[in-house]
């Protein structure tokens, strides 16, 4: 939750519209420079001055419905604060698509009729009483 003196700040610096999108999405406002748009339309956004630590990166997702398996691996990285630079200026993610990488995203189908459901393959050890109702 931002105070009221931030908020406003941020109000005048990003406008009305992207106001109310920012907080009908994020839940705060935020004010930075944008740093990137990753291959999935995704921005990211960064503020080092004004944003409390650890709350400096923050990504607008292109779809409304997000998933945040959405992100790539490298975009992943900087927003975690693992590396300094984005993806665009590291020379060590610049590398692309290695051999090993799924080409495609794949999502997060948790909670989905499509998600993964284990199944054994092991006759049960017991049974299930059926009670036996007798006609009266």
């Amino acid at each position: 939750m931002s105070t009221i003196i931030r908020t406003l700040r941020n109000l005048r610096k990003i406008g009305i519209k992207e106001y109310a999108h920012q907080m009908q999405y994020i839940g705060d406002t935020k004010a930075g420079t944008y740093i990137a748009t990753d291959k999935y339309g995704n921005k990211y956004y960064e503020n080092l001055e004004e944003e409390l630590p650890l709350r400096t990166r923050w990504v607008d997702y292109k779809q409304k419905e997000y998933d945040p398996a959405q992100i790539e691996p490298g975009w992943h990285a900087w927003m975690s604060y693992l590396v300094d630079k984005p993806p665009t200026e590291d020379a060590v993610l610049k590398t692309g698509q290695r051999s090993w990488e799924i080409p495609e995203h794949r999502p997060n189908l948790t909670a989905s009729r499509a998600a993964f459901k284990t199944y054994s393959t092991v006759k049960p050890k017991t049974h299930a009483w059926q009670p036996v109702a007798k006609p009266r």
